[in-house]
């Protein structure tokens, strides 16, 4: 799964690597521990003026269906599957409708020791570059205030492959620039077309190493966060 990551890019960065077209809003603080429930940039495209917009926005982590009465559903939905997006209620009509793409520095999991008894260690795992985290986006109007509209998504996952399956089973689908313009497209609503082109992203090459346990808590931030340690034994 993927639950903590770090997100501390400035736009103009994701204006370039993303090739977006319009900023939305305003951008969040830098975060080196977003958390769920939390605000964070998100990449989506949609149909403006009967043209495709690439956009920047910040989006609450978590993702809300449309039909859910109870908004706290989001912090449930942080995660989707891969290989069942397109069956499941709550992710079904995302999925063919509204991609997006969440840009990361890289993100935390928790690697399990040999003793059961001991404690996870945090790892941190990260490319060359920004990663496009495979997510899903709805909105839906506010339940405080009907004027403004509610924006959610959620990051999908799959089953980790190769050496990474040491730390954690499941990681975050990332999505290689070649295949992001087609992941993006809102014209694709075709859910075959969706699952090939799911099984066409490779398994990412990812650097690794322990951080601090400070990571821990999503009350703690900063880029202390993401330096490597040595655990002591």
């Amino acid at each position: 799964m993927c639950g903590r990551y770090a997100s501390t890019r400035h736009d103009s960065d994701l204006l370039r690597d993303f090739a977006v077209a319009s900023i939305v809003d305003e951008p969040p603080e830098p975060s080196w521990n977003v958390a769920p429930t939390q605000l964070a940039r998100v990449v989506l495209e949609r149909i403006v003026n009967d043209a495709p917009d690439r956009q920047l926005r910040s989006l609450k982590w978590g993702l809300v269906p449309s039909w859910a009465k109870d908004l706290r559903i989001g912090s449930k939905l942080i995660n989707a599957r891969s290989e069942t997006v397109l069956e499941k209620p709550a992710f079904k009509a995302a999925a063919v409708k509204r991609r997006c793409i969440i840009p990361a520095d890289g993100y935390f999991e928790w690697m399990p020791l040999e003793d059961p008894k001991a404690k996870k260690i945090p790892m941190y795992l990260c490319g060359d570059g920004i990663l496009g985290f495979a997510g899903l986006y709805e909105l839906r109007p506010d339940a405080e205030d009907r004027d403004r509209w509610l924006w959610t998504y959620t990051i999908l996952t799959c089953t980790t492959q190769d050496a990474l399956g040491y730390i954690h089973d499941r990681s975050p689908v990332i999505v290689p620039p070649d295949l992001q313009s087609a992941w993006l497209d809102p014209t694709m609503t075709d859910p075959d077309t969706v699952r090939e082109l799911l099984a066409q992203i490779p398994p990412p090459v990812l650097n690794t190493y322990e951080v601090s346990t400070e990571v821990n808590s999503p009350n703690n931030n900063g880029p202390q966060l993401i330096e490597p340690v040595s655990r002591t034994t």
